[in-house]
């Protein structure tokens, strides 16, 4: 059964999935238990389809489905396994626009921002596929008359639960480095933002065999037996410190590893030397409202120097009112909505705890006045000053549009107030002076830090968190490395007969 609320050409020019049920071992599958969930276009309230949700005996197929795939899949020789997920990356490239304006769509983001995202992910496939022959092992000398040495190989089964905020990217990009080690994989996209995923099963069909890539859309509980099933590996997640917490538990029942990307408070901080107008530019920036401030990444509490305070708080409004809200295909848009009501009123209550704890709003905070979008998730850019550090909306991961200004004079003070929270994902440093940089870069506990430079990523840099933000590191060869194994091997070499002894 299929159920179909989208056109082939679902508006935005964006083509529709063919199925909106599960995929596994190559072919579609109607849910058992016949359950199917409506997506929400966050930025107009339609619903834009009605999609399989997964449940137990659904994950327990696609598992045997996915063994059997890797079963397949790991005897390829890694130089063919790069050359096909090359050839993926190229067919995500022909279909960009489109796999673009369905993300915009389903996620509420502008789509030329999601075309960046789809740039991002087959950049991606194309890094890990480059990686392929790093999966090395090393030799031990153990003497003469043995050789020892070990290999990697793939784990199995792994499991990867996608976010909403970058729905395609964390699907497409996220299969790389698994694929790519010889593993199978099921992805369970984000179940506000599904529809790319399903899109990328079609389009990954002719490049890996059945049951290699396989999408399971669905709820928490589908998340949750993926990652008790006995027949999966290993799980990486990108989401909230909650979701992460959870899904450490339940994954060590079967001491499964994991790979965890999660929430972030995350720091810019300001020395007196920076300039004024670069630091606004960088606070702007960095809190991605492009996409509504959803980022765990995002840069939503400002350390600024009281020399420089007053200089930059005066070229905010200036700066944050680029950031218009508007429908995905407008081309004017350069913000998206939030990802669905839940997500909309929860920023506003943080909105209005700032102004209950005594913080000072000095922009935004309101919904657009534009018609068009009273159906719509959307929030303009919203700065609090006079935050203090012990203050809820500078503590808690807000995950909307909210920068929290916070006034400094004593830099050890200051630094022990970034490092006061159990996040530690990124921190972006401003100042001229190299030492004062490297010192502040030594001191905050993050595991990803710019220096006057703020929100990009570079493949081949390691990204992850301290504390509380994640296990592990993506985008580097340690993602890769992450879904294999070591197998040592000994080998006793047979001894030649001694020489015969003359009379």
């Amino acid at each position: 059964m299929t159920i179909d609320h989208l056109p082939a050409d679902a508006g935005y020019g964006a083509t529709a999935p063919p199925r909106y049920d599960l995929f596994y071992g190559g072919r579609w599958h109607p849910p058992v238990t016949g359950k199917y969930e409506a997506v929400i276009a966050p930025a107009t309230g339609a619903i834009l389809a009605h999609v399989a949700c997964a449940g137990q005996d659904d994950v327990d197929l696609a598992v045997a489905a996915a063994q059997a795939g890797f079963a397949e899949w790991q005897s390829i020789p890694a130089l063919e396994r790069a050359r096909r997920l090359r050839g993926l990356a190229a067919d995500i490239r022909d279909h960009a626009e489109e796999l673009a304006h369905l993300d915009a769509m389903d996620s509420g983001n502008p789509v030329w921002m999601m075309r960046a995202d789809v740039r991002n992910a087959a950049e991606k496939l194309d890094y890990f596929a480059g990686l392929v022959t790093e999966m090395k092992g090393d030799s031990v000398p153990v003497g003469p008359h043995a050789v020892n040495f070990s290999v990697r190989e793939p784990l199995g089964v792994a499991v990867r639960i996608a976010a909403f905020n970058h729905p395609f990217s964390f699907v497409a990009g996220k299969m790389a480095a698994p694929l790519a080690a010889g593993n199978a994989m099921i992805a369970k996209p984000a179940r506000q933002a599904p529809l790319s995923a399903l899109r990328l099963a079609q389009l990954a069909l002719p490049h890996v065999p059945p049951g290699v890539f396989n999408v399971l859309p669905g709820d928490r509980d589908t998340g949750d037996c993926l990652v008790r099933h006995p027949g999966v590996a290993i799980v990486g997640l990108i989401g909230s410190v909650p979701t992460g917490k959870a899904v450490m538990g339940a994954g060590a029942q079967t001491l499964k590893r994991v790979i965890l990307e999660l929430g972030g408070k995350n720091a810019l901080i300001a020395y007196p030397d920076a300039d004024p107008e670069d630091v606004a530019e960088a606070i702007v920036s960095g809190m991605n409202f492009s996409w509504c401030g959803q980022s765990c990444g995002s840069t939503s509490r400002l350390f600024v120097h009281e020399s420089l305070h007053e200089k930059v708080l005066a070229r905010l409004p200036e700066k944050c009112a680029r950031f218009v809200p508007g429908l995905p295909d407008d081309p004017a848009t350069t913000m998206g909505s939030l990802i669905s009501s839940d997500q909309f009123q929860r920023v506003l209550d943080y909105i209005a705890l700032g102004k209950s704890e005594g913080a000072r709003l000095v922009y935004g905070g309101t919904l657009p006045d534009d018609p068009k979008l009273s159906k719509g998730f959307f929030i303009r850019p919203t700065i609090f000053d006079g935050v203090e550090p012990h203050m809820r909306i500078a503590r808690e991961e807000i995950f909307g549009p909210v920068l929290c200004v916070l006034k400094w004079a004593d830099e050890s003070e200051m630094i022990r107030a970034v490092n006061s929270l159990e996040y530690g994902l990124t921190c972006s440093i401003w100042t001229n002076d190299l030492n004062v940089a490297h010192r502040a870069a030594a001191a905050v506990q993050a595991g990803y830090v710019w220096i006057n430079q703020v929100t990009q990523h570079f493949l081949g840099a390691p990204f992850g968190g301290y504390k509380q933000s994640g296990i592990g590191r993506e985008e580097c060869l340690d993602e890769l490395l992450a879904f294999t194994q070591i197998k040592n091997i000994h080998i006793a070499l047979r001894q030649p007969p001694a020489p015969a002894r003359r009379a």
